[in-house]
């Protein structure tokens, strides 16, 4: 039998040219017109994706000469290298990472047997090595000429992201179309991100609606980025260009550890770890029927100021945030009184279990930042099933084991105030503003309920109900009523905030709760 070393060294040569050769052409693509076509859509190659992903040179491709087998429908005809996906290892801010990128000049970015396998393959290596998956989607769905096969790949998918699911980070970037069974598997991922105008996530498409329905829409108005980030909430975060989008998903990963055993990256910051926070006096009025931006209020308490919101412009009278705190990442909850006066709704509520659930698989500690009147009343909410969405955001707190602190800034009422991560659902600290008011209800609605007869029969009813008001107010609702009963742990100056919560969590860095034994927990639906 002939060896490599039998061969004349112009064979190995002219081999390795071959080789060369095959794989600059696979890195081009199908075509120029195809990637001119791609272009002029404003959208990127898969390939030049990557390259804004990773950092310069830092991408290792696997499986990029798979080809497809399928016969049938002219296919075996057409079998470009890398079937439509490309896929590798590298590494952002020196980390290693793990992506897939469908290449839309090929077969449309469909999926297909060969397609899925790549996918499947780099899905297990990123489980494997305990690395963080990002996927970057522009597909048309299933490949229709290679029947079941195609669809089993999809089941493959889905099952990896569910087995994969609080042991590493899975990203999904919408750039493309991702419709149909496809639309799945970035709703299986911890964060969504998308890009406007040519992104667009539905499981039934414009036509098949009107036909169905007679409703007339467009995809983007269908399944585009802005209903996902504002009305859906099935997306985090919206962009208006590609490397935009990318660079964020860069600046996230930063923010996640590599996988569930791991801490998330510390970061060295000029940021005095005892600063004190004199401006939280004037932005947070004592009037707890006033509103203002709670934003602000996390601007001064964090690192430098810089926080990175989810789910922005969905369920806005809630704002979840990661940040740093003295370099180390907190992941904050904070109630919105800007919007809706930060009342807890079915939106709401299912968007900071969310969050708390992510942070809590990632040994992410959470700050939870409390001004909440209570739980929006209506009829809607009640037949939307608020009662079981709030008990998500409640399941959520309560499983959580990483470090938990509470910081009451204002008012604090009803349910929504132990939904909060109270201390007695298991909040490890729980510091509260000298304005706090922590009741069942507001004194005006305490008072109506409980001195109804006597404000009744009052000469004068209306001043009747202030006093009462005043009553309840001086009894139950005093700043210190809750520290006194240790349902609070401290009152503190607002100028405090920040080198409070540093040394709260620097406390409970170590923090480790042993969990019962059980398969796992059945949380509300």
């Amino acid at each position: 039998m002939t060896t490599l070393e039998d061969q004349p060294p112009q064979a190995v040569h002219g081999r390795v040219a071959e080789l060369a050769e095959i794989r600059a052409g696979a890195a081009r693509g199908p075509s120029e017109r195809a990637t001119e076509a791609q272009h002029a859509k404003g959208k990127l190659t898969a390939r030049e994706r990557l390259a804004l992903l990773f950092d310069d040179g830092e991408f290792t491709e696997v499986e990029g000469l798979r080809r497809h087998r399928a016969t049938g429908f002219g296919l075996e005809d057409r079998r470009p290298y890398t079937d439509g996906v490309v896929t590798g290892w590298g590494r952002v801010h020196g980390r290693v990472v793990f992506a897939y990128a469908h290449d839309f000049r090929i077969f449309g970015g469909s999926l297909g047997e060969a397609h899925a396998e790549k996918i499947h393959k780099i899905m297990d290596m990123a489980s494997a090595a305990g690395g963080p998956l990002v996927g970057l989607c522009d597909g048309a769905g299933a490949r229709i000429q290679e029947g079941v096969s195609a669809l089993a790949g999809y089941g493959g998918i889905f099952r990896r992201n569910v087995r994969n699911s609080g042991v590493i980070p899975q990203i999904s970037v919408i750039m493309g179309p991702c419709a149909g069974g496809a639309a799945y598997s970035p709703a299986l991922t911890d964060f969504v991100f998308m890009v406007r105008g040519t992104a667009q996530m539905f499981i039934t498409g414009p036509d098949v609606i009107k036909a169905v329905t007679g409703e007339t829409i467009s995809q983007d108005e269908l399944g585009g980025a802005d209903p996902h980030t504002t009305l859906s909430g099935v997306a985090d975060f919206a962009y208006d260009d590609e490397a935009d989008c990318l660079a964020d998903v860069r600046h996230l990963l930063s923010l996640l550890p590599a996988n569930n055993r791991e801490l998330p990256p510390a970061q060295a910051t000029s940021d005095p770890a005892d600063r004190r926070t004199e401006a939280l006096a004037s932005l947070v009025p004592a009037d707890p029927h006033r509103p203002y931006d709670i934003r602000l209020v996390i601007e001064e308490i964090v690192d430098d100021g810089e926080y990175f919101e989810t789910h922005a412009a969905w369920a806005a009278n809630v704002v979840c945030a990661l940040a740093r705190l003295d370099g180390q990442v907190v992941g904050i909850v904070a109630n919105q009184p800007s919007s809706l006066a930060g009342v807890l709704d079915i939106g709401s509520s299912e968007k900071a279990a969310r969050f708390v659930q992510t942070c809590d698989a990632f040994n992410i500690p959470l700050v939870t930042l409390v001004d909440v009147p209570g739980f929006l009343p209506g009829v809607d909410q009640e037949h939307g099933g608020i009662i079981r969405h709030g008990a998500k955001l409640l399941y959520a707190y309560c499983n959580a084991t990483v470090p938990r602190v509470q910081l009451i800034l204002r008012k604090a009422y009803g349910g929504a105030y132990i939904v909060m991560d109270s201390r007695s659902i298991g909040s490890d600290l729980s510091l509260a503003w000298p304005i706090n008011e922590i009741a069942v209800m507001g004194a005006e609605g305490a008072a109506d309920v409980v001195f109804r007869r006597e404000i009744a029969a009052a000469p004068d009813p209306e001043l009747a109900r202030k006093q009462y008001m005043e009553e309840y107010r001086a009894q139950l609702m005093h700043p210190y009523h809750a520290v006194e009963r240790g349902l609070v742990d401290d009152v503190i100056d607002p100028a405090e905030t920040r080198a409070r919560l540093v040394d709260a969590l620097a406390m409970l860095r170590a923090k480790h709760v042993p969990l019962p034994s059980r398969k796992h927990g059945n949380q509300p639906q």
